[in-house]
């Protein structure tokens, strides 16, 4: 009875490590495009709401003329 709770908290301790891990990169990976989000349309100055006005005047372009090799994969074809 031991043996099996202690494999269930090394399972439960390895999915918690896992989330924890997704999370961290997810937030290195915000942080990364929201940097080059200020550096590249120069929005440091603007609030969160302003900043997603502006990225709703220009989301329709870029999602319609984004080359091919930018464009999201569809998981069938992977």
């Amino acid at each position: 009875m031991e043996k099996i709770q202690a494999k269930i908290n090394s399972l439960e301790l390895e999915i918690n490590r896992d989330s924890y891990l997704d999370r961290k990169q997810r937030t290195r990976r915000l942080i990364q495009k929201g940097a080059l989000a200020e550096k590249y349309f120069n929005i440091e100055h603007l609030t969160v709401e302003e900043t997603e006005e502006v990225f709703k005047i220009f989301s329709a372009y870029v999602q319609g003329n984004l080359p091919n090799k930018f464009k999201k994969k569809d998981s069938q074809s992977e």
